[in-house]
């Protein structure tokens, strides 16, 4: 039988953030370096940061940086029909649900990407700033 052993660290010994950087640049900056498939967008929808593989992912051509997350990047689709996803159901996509909720989210995309369409199982979580939710963290895998 396998043994498995799990220590929790004292949270008061953790490292305390720079006062003067937000948990957005800090996830920001983070994402950036980031090997995963991943995005930052602040509470605006508008993306503050990508890593390479999810450009690459994507098959982007042009910086993803300041730009609108829903119709600037992702072109996002319908299962059903393969067209424009529906407005009333944009805003339950991962990034979008974890600024509205506050809330973990996670579901499945149809994206449209430079070689055809593409599914992404894609995970969100609202990134916050004294307890206010500033942006989301999306991670996507290939489905």
């Amino acid at each position: 039988m396998a043994h498995v052993e799990l220590s929790i660290s004292d949270p008061h010994l953790a490292r305390s953030p720079d006062p003067t950087e937000s948990s957005l640049d800090r996830w920001a900056a983070t994402v950036a370096d980031a090997a995963e498939p991943s995005l930052v967008i602040d509470d605006k929808a508008v993306i503050v940061a990508v890593s390479a593989s999810f450009e690459d992912l994507l098959g982007l051509t042009e910086s993803a940086i300041d730009r609108p997350l829903v119709d600037g990047v992702l072109q996002l689709l319908d299962f059903g029909d393969g067209g424009a996803l529906d407005a009333s159901e944009i805003n339950k996509t991962p990034p979008l649900l974890a600024l509205s909720s506050g809330r973990l989210a996670r579901g499945l995309v149809r994206v449209r990407c430079a070689t055809g369409p593409r599914t992404f199982d894609a995970i969100a979580t609202p990134l916050l700033q004294d307890g206010e939710v500033v942006g989301s963290l999306t991670f996507f895998s290939t489905v």
